[in-house]
């Protein structure tokens, strides 16, 4: 399986406005490097996304860049997925979970391990050190590499047309 490291943070991402044009243009209205992790994520076969805990969640460029990635909705139902996060100690659950909730609003299967996709470090070095963070990433990575490897030709199953209810309304 080939991978692709892809990083966000080097430049300005701006946040989602709703506007709804990436419906109809492919991609977001503001092209900044969103438009560029869309593009990738739905050539993948699967998709791992990482980040580290900043106040108990992902990085916010991050997320300004998957909200807008996700937005346009529908283009990566059935790809493998998982979630990564990396913390000096404590709000690694949070943020696990705010990247899971892009995979399961767009009906994706979710890889997973023996526990929660967390490492434990301030640095690199660090996280090494963490034997069972670790040993999760590589028991993660084998189950992610079975999942592609024998649900790439399975029939998909069928969808029903989505709902939309408003509370208000």
């Amino acid at each position: 399986i080939e991978t692709e490291i892809f990083w966000i943070g080097q430049e300005a991402v701006y946040g989602c406005k709703a506007c709804r044009a990436c419906i109809k243009l492919g991609k977001c209205v503001y092209d900044d490097v969103s438009n560029v992790l869309a593009q990738k994520m739905q050539e993948a076969d699967g998709i791992v996304l990482g980040s580290p805990v900043y106040y108990a969640n992902i990085n916010g460029s991050f997320g300004a860049a998957l909200d807008k990635a996700f937005y346009q909705g529908g283009t990566y139902e059935n790809k493998v997925a998982a979630a990564v996060v990396s913390c000096r100690r404590g709000g690694s659950t949070s943020a696990f979970d705010r990247l899971n909730k892009y995979f399961t609003i767009n009906r994706m299967p979710i890889a997973s391990g023996q526990y929660w996709n967390g490492v434990h470090g301030q640095t690199p070095e660090e996280v090494k050190q963490d034997i069972e963070g670790m040993q999760q990433m590589r028991d993660m990575a084998k189950t992610m590499a079975w999942m592609i490897k024998n649900l790439k030709d399975t029939i998909k199953p069928e969808r029903e047309e989505k709902t939309f209810f408003n509370f208000i309304h």
